[in-house]
């Protein structure tokens, strides 16, 4: 167990480490202009790097699950399956996020209840 000491000196650390992973992208490439060749490059980052995040997120979230504990699989992969699908259907991510992850909550709390 770490120290109070411990706790605080590593809080601050990773704050400033999450700080300047933020502020990187600012102060060193704040002179590139969108018309050149890094310019162009970075706005193709800038545009594509969010879904490929998400994607790798949401891989990663469904596989677990589905490989160690075969109880999770099914509210994991319908509470996917609605996000996903009211995400096409609306365009809205923070309904769609919210109602996946309550959806999951309600069928993992039932699957227990109904399993045990």
């Amino acid at each position: 167990m770490l120290s109070v000491t411990e706790t605080i000196i590593y809080t601050f650390v990773m704050g400033a480490v999450i700080f300047s992973c933020r502020a990187f992208p600012f102060i060193f490439f704040r002179g590139i202009k969108t018309n050149d060749k890094w310019g162009k490059f970075f706005l193709f980052v800038e545009k594509t790097a969010p879904p490929i995040a998400m994607t790798v997120l949401c891989f990663n979230a469904l596989a677990i699950p589905v490989k160690e504990n075969f109880d999770f699989a099914l509210p994991t992969l319908l509470a996917a399956a609605v996000t996903v699908l009211l995400h096409i259907w609306k365009r809205n991510a923070l309904l769609s996020i919210f109602s996946g992850t309550a959806l999951f909550m309600l069928l993992q709390r039932f699957s227990y209840t109904i399993l045990l």
